[in-house]
């Protein structure tokens, strides 16, 4: 089989391809505006006055009160890290539990673990139902008076499943709790309004809404109070040292102030590819479970099972046939261990080792999910043939 030069992207929850006014808007500061928004000369003018404005159009995009509620910082990671780290230090009672879920990013759960083995922090990791959602109930009876932070993201980055966010931080804020989401997965996929629902703390990323990597930010609510992880300089009011990436911040304002235009037009047009292609799997491929909850999820988001073949094998075949998908997250690829999150919803795993994740994009058009459908039907009948060939049991390899 030979690669194809006509690729299809649906890896979009790992990265967006670079929107074209986003590059023009970021090329000025690696030319002629390439001046340090710390320095006081017009070189560094007119870095300070795009970043300013780039922080106003963040703030705008997810309903912040405040331009100085968004902090910069390198990505969501460095922004889930802040968070959390930053809530425990400024404790001035020395509270030290944290609640999450069992679902979240890598870069909320390995932290934990981080804080948990240096004695910094308990951590109460909650489970999810079958749809990968946390259980209010739950998150109620978990509660301490020792806990500090409550860390539940907005939308699940391998299933799409939407958590109940606006309960959630309700919750916690009866409690005098501070409540932080990991929204980097729902932005620019659902309206964000950080005020409505409550939140203390939100993190974002530049890349998942068609923005440069490397940049991202951590909303803090006016009057919430929490310690810096990094040292050195005063940028960012204090709160993360170093010079500011001013090209990448002009760059992430700039996808924000498109993203919140074309939010209705970009849901429109992915539920739309994204139901073709589900409504083709479910109806054409036996043994397709659909991971994640049917409705209540981003509409981009398809996670399926196909039993019977492993996620590996299928991602290497479309991707011979140039079609880009994943088995999950970006951040745990090159591992053999099978999704903690599939786990947690306690999918079987025969579905768990099969399940490829489809996230589309508003570049993708209908002639690409054409495309996709006949190349994953061909591909799930050539692999469920050769496994039956083998030998080796297959669940259901019936391809209608």
């Amino acid at each position: 089989m030979t690669r194809v030069l006509d690729k299809i992207y649906l890896d979009n929850n790992a990265a967006t391809p670079l929107d074209a006014q986003v590059l023009d808007a970021m090329l000025p500061f690696f030319r002629e505006d390439y001046g340090n928004a710390s320095s006081l000369h017009s070189f560094g003018r007119s870095a300070r006055k795009a970043v300013e404005k780039a922080r106003a159009d963040v703030a705008l995009f997810i309903g912040a009160a405040f331009p100085e509620e968004i902090v910069f910082t390198s990505g969501g990671t460095e922004a889930d890290n802040l968070a959390l780290a930053g809530v425990l230090g400024a404790s001035k009672d020395k509270r030290r539990h944290i609640i999450t879920s069992q679902i979240e990013h890598r870069a909320i759960l390995n932290t934990c673990e981080f804080l948990e083995q240096n004695d910094a922090a308990k951590v109460t990791y909650l489970p999810v139902d079958r749809y990968g959602a946390v259980d209010i109930d739950g998150l109620r009876k978990a509660i301490k008076e020792e806990t500090a932070l409550i860390s539940i993201m907005y939308a699940n980055n391998e299933v799409g499943t939407l958590e109940p966010v606006g309960p959630a931080a309700e919750i916690a804020g009866e409690n005098g709790i501070i409540f932080h989401t990991d929204a980097v997965q729902a932005a620019g996929k659902i309206a964000l309004d950080v005020r409505k629902e409550r939140v203390d703390l939100a993190s974002l990323s530049a890349h998942k809404i068609y923005g440069p990597k490397g940049v991202g930010a951590l909303y803090i609510k006016k009057g919430v109070n929490i310690k810096p992880i990094m040292h050195g300089g005063h940028q960012e009011k204090g709160m993360r040292s170093g010079t500011e990436n001013v090209a990448g911040i002009a760059g992430f304002g700039k996808a924000c102030q498109i993203a919140r235009k074309r939010l209705n037009e970009d849901m429109s047009h992915m539920a739309k590819l994204s139901d073709k292609l589900l409504e083709f799997i479910t109806s054409r491929i036996d043994g397709a479970v659909l991971n994640g909850h049917p409705a209540e999820r981003l509409i981009n988001t398809l996670n399926v099972g196909f039993r019977g073949i492993d996620s590996e094998s299928l991602i290497m075949n479309l991707d011979l046939c140039g079609i880009a998908a994943s088995s999950g997250s970006a951040c745990a690829s090159g591992s053999m261990d099978p999704s903690h999150v599939l786990k947690a919803m306690g999918v079987e795993p025969s579905v768990a080792a099969g399940s490829l994740r489809f996230s589309l994009g508003r570049h993708n058009t209908a002639g690409d999910i054409e495309r996709t459908c006949d190349v994953l039907l061909d591909t799930v009948r050539r692999l469920r043939d050769l496994r039956f060939s083998s030998g080796r049991p297959v669940p259901s390899r019936t391809v209608k």
